[in-house]
């Protein structure tokens, strides 16, 4: 076990902060290969808002973010387009974003109305429950699961990630970021597990839906799936208790804590004993940049 921080603080001292701090979950960053194409798919069939796009020529790439409500209290995905690259692999990592609406029938007759986007699994009551889902892949071939639920104040309510040690994500997911586990349900007919880890209800807030396949320890993560960002009040204590947890569990960071070159928004980032990267932002930082 840990003992203590590069600093020389004790680890329960360290430790103590995830807990005490107000972290929000800002936005998942992926890579697509037509950004016009998927912003009118995410627009025209999923109901987002373009919230806002950004060309970074000496960079190469262009961005855009899109969501359901203002980024300084909404969740957004952050696609990236590089110039030129039009296909990447998703891997077998990555499992779907998902989208709460009250009326999946209808949501999936608008969506196999577009040109842009397709049902894969026709809506309808989930194995073995109640709750009606239905699936649908965006142009760039990454899954969006629909789900019926009545209003909330964040429709793009999960991120779902595959793991190879569950038990293992989810202290970690707790220890270095102050996560709550939200839900736990095993399947064993279909042989998975899942865990609902967030900071707040389901119902509320962006979740991250970790899964476990039995017997399946790592992942091809591919290329384009990139990272979410989540925002702390202080990007340094934040880093100290990462990586104090990367000591025990796994996982590694890869920028110390410190402003960005020209934005001078304070960041810090790493991967998690999985390998999924995490970026973590300075909340005030990340609400100058929008406004």
């Amino acid at each position: 076990m840990a003992t203590g921080s590069e600093a020389g603080k004790p680890a329960e001292v360290v430790l103590e902060w995830p807990k005490q701090d107000k972290k929000r979950m800002l936005h998942a960053v992926y890579r697509v290969g037509d950004l016009d194409r998927t912003i009118k798919c995410y627009t025209e069939c999923f109901g987002m808002k373009l919230l806002r796009k950004r060309d970074v020529p000496e960079e190469k790439y262009t961005n855009a973010f899109l969501g359901f409500g203002p980024e300084d209290s909404n969740f957004a995905l952050e696609l990236t387009y590089n110039y030129g690259v039009d296909k990447y692999d998703i891997g077998a990592g990555f499992g779907h974003f998902a989208i709460a609406h009250e009326d999946v029938y209808k949501l999936a007759e608008t969506i196999k109305s577009s040109s842009c986007c397709k049902i894969t699994r026709e809506p309808g009551p989930v194995k073995g429950g109640s709750t009606v889902i239905a699936f649908a892949p965006d142009p760039d071939g990454y899954m969006f699961e629909l789900i019926q639920r009545g209003p909330t104040p964040e429709p793009l309510c999960q991120v779902m990630l595959r793991v190879g040690d569950l038990d293992r994500s989810i202290m970690f997911y707790e220890k270095a970021l102050g996560m709550k586990l939200l839900r736990k349900k095993d399947v064993p007919q279909y042989k998975y597990t899942i865990a609902m880890m967030g900071y707040a209800e389901e119902d509320k807030t962006t979740v991250l839906e970790l899964t476990y396949n039995y017997g399946v320890t790592e992942y091809n993560k591919g290329n384009a799936y990139a990272q979410v960002a989540i925002g702390t009040d202080d990007v340094y204590k934040s880093a100290e208790a990462v990586e104090l947890v990367t000591k025990e569990l796994g996982g590694k960071i890869l920028r110390q804590p410190g402003p960005l070159p020209g934005l001078n928004t304070k960041i810090t980032s790493f991967l998690d004993p999985d390998g999924w990267k995490v970026v973590l932002v300075d909340h005030a930082d990340f609400l100058k940049e929008l406004h």
